[in-house]
């Protein structure tokens, strides 16, 4: 695949209201694939140290990538959907750090000394609950472990109503070089209404610090589909935001599933706009971003032309992986905490979801993975398949077919006769030797890649997926 081509298929959006409100409906957001819902509970012991021992000697060479969720919150926000524990007891997070610590030890001791690391992921919860010392705490265990490279991503979730500039300097002097902040919404009746009260000026010191103390990139999150939101209100919010310049916007769809998550329940659900509604603001907030210079890089994610996700989109290198899309090469993830997924070569993993049972887990010296799954060669093709359509808009059948011995039209041919109304809504161009998503149809690219998903067509889900817009 041709630099040239992909920089080509810079990617632009045609809003065509009939086609999406046609097309939405549910589906997985295929941060992985298999999705996590595929995975089997009773992961044992022996199979998961037998995935570590196991690491083929190119993925020896290739540097991890690490996680480590942490879980703890100062307050409650009302439309999240993380695994969260609301506390305003630190000590509660040097008890979460003495079990994290003795999980990377376990690791350690399995992997080669200190394995080389160029991607590190600090997320939760709320990771700025730590203390300057805790956070130091677990960057100790960290490096003690793992070898972190010079031009590495180190990335960090930042709440601006916790921290201020001296924090951020004290997240680069541990060598943190990337943040995503969280916002949602600048308006105040929608930060009541969500109960997450944040001023501008809070956001833009640790904006303003960040630039100042090195950082490399700063992205911020929004959500539209919350309660009291318009489509004028959120057009204020984006305004004030490019006023901040970041370097990725974030713009999530709001997915209000009470049912599932306890703190959506103090949502007032007649406050919620509607789909009508929801679809003004996703259509104005990408004419917005993108006439403000912004790249939409798929789905719900837009970047500057020159920030690192823009340019690894435009040479065929963009990934997605649990932390969303990601600039660096398919490489082991290696997942700590509470709740956290990893892979290993064609190995997913899951560790258990309460503390408790973490805790248990490893008072026993036992891994505290629950669930896994271990890719077919079905699923690593897939999975391939999927990611370029996601990443590039485009699968090309022959690096395919060289790659997985396959005759592309041959293998997939029940996919590609499903895509044929897709093809004649204008939403795919399909070819001898290709599939390309058209600017109609990059606003629907979930559904395309769900095509492609054999666990959709063959195997039931509890899954509650969410909304595709």
């Amino acid at each position: 695949m041709s630099t040239q081509k992909i920089h080509l298929l810079r990617p632009v959006v045609d809003f065509d209201r009939d086609l999406i409100t046609r097309y939405d409906g549910k589906g997985p957001r295929y941060t992985s694939y298999p999705t996590a819902d595929r995975f089997a509970l009773g992961l044992s012991q022996e199979s998961h140290a037998a995935c570590l021992l196991q690491r083929t000697p190119g993925a020896l060479a290739m540097p991890l990538s690490l996680y480590f969720h942490l879980p703890f919150c100062n307050t409650i926000c009302y439309y999240c959907g993380c695994n969260k524990i609301i506390t305003k007891d630190q000590n509660k997070a040097d008890q979460y750090l003495d079990y994290l610590t003795q999980e990377v030890q376990m690791y350690g001791d399995l992997l080669p000394s200190r394995p080389k690391v160029s991607q590190l992921h600090l997320g939760g919860g709320t990771p700025t609950f730590l203390s300057h010392a805790q956070l130091q705490r677990l960057m100790d265990v960290v490096n003690t472990h793992f070898s972190l490279q010079v031009h590495g991503e180190y990335s960090i979730e930042i709440d601006p109503r916790k921290v201020g500039a001296e924090t951020i300097q004290h997240l680069a002097s541990l060598g943190f070089n990337r943040m995503s902040v969280g916002i949602q919404d600048f308006n105040p009746e929608v930060q009541i209404a969500v109960n997450r009260v944040q001023t501008e000026e809070e956001t833009r010191t640790v904006i303003e610090a960040a630039r100042q103390y090195g950082f490399r990139s700063v992205s911020v999150d929004l959500i539209y589909g919350l309660p009291k939101q318009t489509a004028a209100s959120v057009a204020e919010t984006i305004s004030r935001v490019l006023l901040l310049k970041p370097d990725r916007i974030a713009l999530y769809n709001y997915a209000h599933l009470p049912e599932r998550f306890m703190p959506q329940r103090r949502i007032n659900v007649d406050e919620l706009p509607s789909a009508e509604v929801k679809l003004d603001i996703l259509q104005n907030s990408i004419e917005q971003l993108t006439q403000a210079g912004y790249v939409l890089i798929g789905m719900d994610h837009f970047a500057l032309p020159d920030d690192d996700l823009a340019v690894a989109q435009r040479r065929g290198r963009l990934q997605r992986n649990f932390q969303g899309y990601s600039t660096h090469a398919d490489c082991d993830l290696l997942a700590f905490g509470v709740s956290s997924i990893g892979k290993v070569g064609a190995s997913y993993y899951q560790n258990v979801k309460t503390l408790e049972d973490y805790y248990a887990r490893l008072d026993l010296q036992e891994f505290p993975v629950e669930r896994g799954l271990t890719m077919t060669h079905d699923d690593v093709l897939r999975r391939a398949v999927i990611q370029a359509l996601m990443c590039q808009f485009q699968v090309f059948f022959k690096p395919f077919e060289a790659g997985y011995m396959i005759q592309f039209a041959a293998y997939f041919a029940e996919e590609l006769a499903l895509l044929q109304p897709l093809v004649l809504d204008g939403l795919v161009e399909l070819d001898d030797d290709s599939i390309t998503v058209t600017a109609k149809g990059r606003m629907l690219i979930r559904s395309v890649a769900m095509i492609f998903d054999g666990y959709l067509r063959t195997k039931a889900t509890q899954a509650r997926y969410s909304q595709l817009i």
